[in-house]
């Protein structure tokens, strides 16, 4: 399965389904840090295997990640990947604490943050089971402050005998309260090869063109 098999509706059925997933996310982020949230969605793009590693800053740039086993009908992986700066900056809004610190090894920081994920990646998910009717559910966090070639090999290289290729939803969240540039973050998407084709049935679009 190649990357370049991807159809423009497909992906933007895909880029539908990263919108709604954020409208639900900054909701629920609303809720946790009481303050008004925004998120959007800038882009979806599919990605070769290569070309991830780069994406994130190179395979010795040190990152936070968070993986979720995807269950269900439709199983996979889903990975959220934020630089230590924009995951320190995210759960210090979270807990109004401004001495936060990953590199320390601060339990409450990564007690916070696997609830964000848990809040992104679940609406996420959320969003694509009501879209597709195909039941999804995210597995408990996993979470690891690392170099990004040792976090991101272990997802990888489950998938990489199959297909060569992950889905990337860039993700923005904006603290409308504050002004400042918000964070981003990026959440990777790596559906088992059998999913693809049941998302895509399910949405009414021929798995390729």
């Amino acid at each position: 399965m190649n990357y370049q098999q991807f159809s423009t509706i497909q992906l933007d059925a895909l880029k539908e389904i990263g919108n709604i997933g954020a409208g639900n996310a900054a909701t629920s982020m609303s809720r946790l840090i009481q303050k008004k949230v925004d998120m959007e969605v800038p882009s979806i793009e599919i990605v070769a295997f290569d070309d991830v590693m780069e994406m994130v800053g190179g395979p010795e740039h040190l990152i936070v990640g968070i993986l979720f086993q995807i269950h269900g009908k439709a199983p996979g992986m889903v990975y959220l990947l934020f630089t230590i700066e924009e995951a320190e900056s995210l759960v210090r809004q979270m807990t109004n604490n401004d001495e936060i610190s990953f590199t320390q090894q601060d339990e409450l920081a990564v007690s916070a943050l696997q609830e964000a994920g848990n809040i992104l990646a679940g609406s996420y998910l959320t969003a694509l089971s009501d879209f597709t009717n195909i039941n999804m559910q995210p597995s408990v966090p996993h979470l690891s402050v690392d170099m990004a070639g040792a976090i991101l090999t272990v997802g990888l290289l489950q998938v990489s005998e199959v297909y060569d290729f992950a889905i990337i939803i860039n993700t923005k969240i904006n603290d409308t309260e504050e002004n400042n540039q918000g964070i981003n973050g990026q959440l990777l998407l790596l559906p088992s090869p059998e999913s693809f084709t049941k998302i895509f049935q399910a949405l009414g679009i021929q798995s390729y063109e």
